[in-house]
């Protein structure tokens, strides 16, 4: 008898691709189409093509001659991305919703479901791999997304399968030419995940408003400009400060919510914006059994930024992380992810900064 698998197909060239590698493995194959959003939700006229993307998925099915279902997961998604997402700014930090969207949506809501309608395993067209309830990279780096799969458990990977581990982007479009996939040429989709193609700052003004306030140069201690709100800018952020007039650019370097400041820095090499501890306050193993008592650990604080040597220490349940190496412009609400080589062991949100 088959195993039965439901992948998440986006309408997308990577989850079509996945599908196809699977039938060809033999399991039987349900393409299943997750809406989780809207633009009238919040009132936005983003690029949200999910219509355009459901009659692709469609499309993909027909050609692969597979069952298609469509799951509808807005409430969860709101409940557990969007709410979060406008929380976390208002507060001055900086979520990652896909981190959000994985943990909760496609391997919580979507992977349950699948299973209560007789799915032994789920499948996604993420660049990772997956072996025995662990977490590794894939063999594309420049596409590898473990980054974002940090937040999963063992249980929940033990039921997942990511047929482009070891595929390169170039070599998935090629099977999609060789497969006669509808979207084979189809470009991948950018922006936040399931929300699509965004002006951030438009999105989260549709709930926070604007609210200026001062911009203090943080070394001279002076109003050097006036901003329009803490929520609208990030650590780092170089574009959009609208004050000029000096040698080197300023970058955001520090955000006090509660008095509605703006602290920045003359140019990227400022050591304000080069950090080398950072603190989480809840760190997440993949496997719970496993204690961290490895040292030739690495982290990193960025999708596609390079892995650092790190140690780690704890006091009671909160992660203090010393990177060998200055981490820059690392920010409140940002995740920290934490690698063995290639195994991704987990990380979590980062709660203080030194």
């Amino acid at each position: 008898m088959k195993n039965k698998v439901f992948v998440a197909i986006s309408g997308g060239v990577d989850s079509a691709v996945s599908a196809k590698i699977l039938q060809e493995k033999g399991y039987e194959v349900t393409g299943v189409f997750m809406k989780n959003w809207s633009d009238e939700s919040y009132g936005i006229n983003g690029e949200c093509p999910w219509e355009k993307d459901l009659e692709d998925t469609i499309k993909i099915c027909k050609t692969l001659g597979i069952n298609h279902k469509t799951y509808n997961f807005e409430k969860e998604y709101r409940e557990h991305i969007l709410e979060n997402f406008f929380e976390e700014y208002k507060k001055g930090n900086t979520p990652n919703p896909d981190i959000l969207c994985n943990k909760y949506i496609k391997f919580d809501s979507f992977l349950k479901k699948a299973l209560g309608q007789g799915a032994d395993y789920i499948a996604t067209g993420h660049y990772s791999n997956t072996k025995n309830g662990k977490l590794f990279k894939a063999k594309d780096r420049n596409k590898d997304q473990t980054y974002f799969l940090h937040k999963l458990t063992k249980q929940q990977l033990e039921k997942s399968i990511f047929p482009l581990g070891n595929l390169t982007k170039e070599e998935v479009r090629k099977l999609a030419k060789k497969y006669l996939l509808p979207v084979a040429e189809k470009k991948d989709s950018q922006g936040l995940c399931f929300v699509g193609k965004i002006n951030v700052q438009e999105f989260i003004k549709n709930t926070l408003k604007e609210k200026r306030g001062e911009i203090i140069d943080f070394d001279q201690n002076k109003v050097v400009g006036e901003h329009n709100g803490i929520w609208f800018y990030t650590i780092g952020q170089r574009h959009g400060i609208r004050v000029g007039g000096t040698k080197e650019p300023y970058f955001v370097v520090k955000k006090d919510t509660k008095e509605n400041i703006l602290y920045v820095v003359q140019g990227r090499n400022h050591p304000e914006l080069h950090k080398k501890t950072l603190e989480i306050a809840k760190l997440h193993s993949i496997n719970p059994k496993y204690k961290f008592k490895k040292t030739n650990l690495t982290a990193t604080i960025r999708y596609r930024s390079q892995d650092t040597p790190v140690k780690l220490e704890f006091e009671n349940d909160k992660a203090i992380f010393k990177f060998e190496k200055a981490q820059w412009a690392p920010a409140l609400g940002q995740s920290l992810v934490l690698f063995d080589k290639n195994e991704c062991l987990g990380g979590g949100v980062i709660t203080a900064i030194h």
